[in-house]
């Protein structure tokens, strides 16, 4: 036996909902209007389909796939730059968004993927040999870090994550280079989607400073990646 999931997702307009899928590299497979509004598209192995929702609310939706790849930093690359060719830049905030590429401590290398109607494709590729939560590191500056990027990347609480990274960083002291460059950037990138601008603008800076070894720059290779991308969006 064989068998395969496909995601059927509310939208409001096939055509704006179609005009991003578009920007991001799929392929139209299948368009109607009539009897309903239906929509499916297909980027490889991912297919994706819609049906037309007038009343739907993408602030209040929680639908969301997750989507298993094999190579999870080409697919960001191919996103990312395929957006930043149809759009002029990175949408970093508000909806359509792509978010930041990263390790997470549940055993994938992941981003998230969400488009103009709120729903969500959750991108990622095995790093360890199970899914099993890793324990949190036992030091202070780990676990917070650890912390706020399940908050970011897994649930989205934003408010959550600021209360954190807020908190660790007014004891900056504390932080290695690479772990200020890493807080800096997630609280920045926390900002622009709490609609902070200025304070999103100072971190990006405050960030854009920290002098780092050729080392360090290696360790926070994604985040500095979201830099550039927030660099944009503030």
């Amino acid at each position: 036996m064989a068998e395969k999931t496909i995601p059927i997702f509310p939208c409001r307009d096939i055509d704006d909902c179609w005009a991003f899928y578009e920007a991001l590299g799929f392929e139209l497979t299948f368009r109607e209007t009539r009897p309903y509004p239906f929509l499916a598209v297909r980027y490889g192995d991912i297919e994706v389909q819609f049906g037309g929702m007038k009343a739907h609310d993408p602030n209040t939706g929680l639908f969301s796939c997750y989507v298993l790849t094999t190579d999870v930093d080409g697919l960001y690359a191919a996103f990312r730059g395929n957006l930043k060719a149809a759009l002029g830049r990175i949408p970093a905030r508000g909806l359509p968004r792509i978010g930041r590429l990263g390790d997470m401590s549940y055993g994938v290398r992941q981003f998230l993927v969400t488009d103009p109607d709120g729903n969500q494709l959750r991108i990622g590729q095995p790093i360890s040999d199970h899914f099993e939560h890793r324990p949190a590191p036992k030091d202070k500056v780990g676990r917070a870090l650890h912390t706020a990027r399940l908050y970011v990347n897994s649930k989205e609480d934003f408010a959550g994550a600021a209360k954190i990274l807020d908190h660790l960083l007014a004891d900056a002291d504390g932080l290695t280079a690479a772990q200020r460059v890493e807080a800096l950037v997630l609280r920045a990138d926390v900002a622009v989607h709490m609609e902070e601008g200025g304070r999103a603008r100072e971190l990006v800076d405050e960030a854009a400073r920290v002098e780092l070894t050729p080392g360090e720059r290696e360790a926070v290779r994604d985040e500095l990646r979201r830099l550039d991308d927030l660099n944009e969006a503030v």
